[in-house]
């Protein structure tokens, strides 16, 4: 199977967990589209979305996007990951989208993460981590990621949907994501950095050629 079609496969999957009659949560990504292309099959009440991009998607196919900030809760949110480890921690961010994404995350007491099985691994760390960050204190970042053991790199022409730009950082070695993600996030400038261990994933269900693998955490 081509990883599009693992990402087809995941993302019709996950219509598992949508809960009938309720709202969903909806992430950002390739794979997230599979699973907004298969949406309209369930009956829900509406979704809150992560993006513009998956706002714009939802709506073309006539599905109601509510505004995070008119929502309480959301029993489950869905979305995918650039790589995920076997304990359900994240790196998320490849679409520029990880802060709107903890925010809708955060609404849910389950996070389901789709993923073909390339996504999955020991270690996080081989994936840049993405970090949103406010332009003015870019420069002073870079150095402090460098002191770590990071090399930082500005997303050339990429903002957010909130207009702040994004960090690529290689090479960091995430022993504890949590503590990491932690630290990181206090420091001045940080919008949000792409670790997802607070928001970890619930279950993940991973594409393979044998079909979905469903892992829980």
């Amino acid at each position: 199977m081509t990883q599009d079609e693992l990402k087809a496969l995941v993302g019709r999957a996950a219509l598992d967990h949508v809960v009938p009659g309720e709202l969903v949560g909806v992430g950002t990504g390739s794979t997230v589209d599979k699973f907004i292309d298969a949406l309209p099959g369930v009956r829900i009440a509406g979704a809150v979305s992560s993006s513009v991009r998956s706002t714009k998607r939802m709506q073309a196919l006539g599905i109601r996007v509510l505004d995070a900030g008119d929502v309480t809760e959301l029993p489950v949110y869905i979305d995918g990951a650039d790589e995920i480890d076997h304990a359900g921690f994240m790196i998320k961010g490849g679409g520029a989208a990880q802060t709107r994404e903890k925010i809708v995350a955060d609404l849910a007491p389950r996070f389901v993460c789709i993923a073909d099985e390339s996504k999955l691994v020991a270690r996080l760390g081989k994936f840049p981590v993405p970090v949103e960050v406010i332009a003015m204190a870019a420069p002073q970042l870079m150095r402090k990621f460098a002191a770590i053991g990071g090399r930082a790199v500005l997303r050339a022409g990429v903002l957010t949907d909130d207009g702040h730009p994004v960090l690529d950082v290689h090479d960091l070695a995430i022993d504890d994501p949590l503590a990491m993600e932690t630290e990181i996030n206090q420091w001045p400038g940080v919008v949000t950095v792409g670790i997802f261990a607070r928001n970890r994933a619930s279950v993940c269900l991973l594409g393979t050629p044998a079909g979905v693998k469903t892992l829980t955490f």
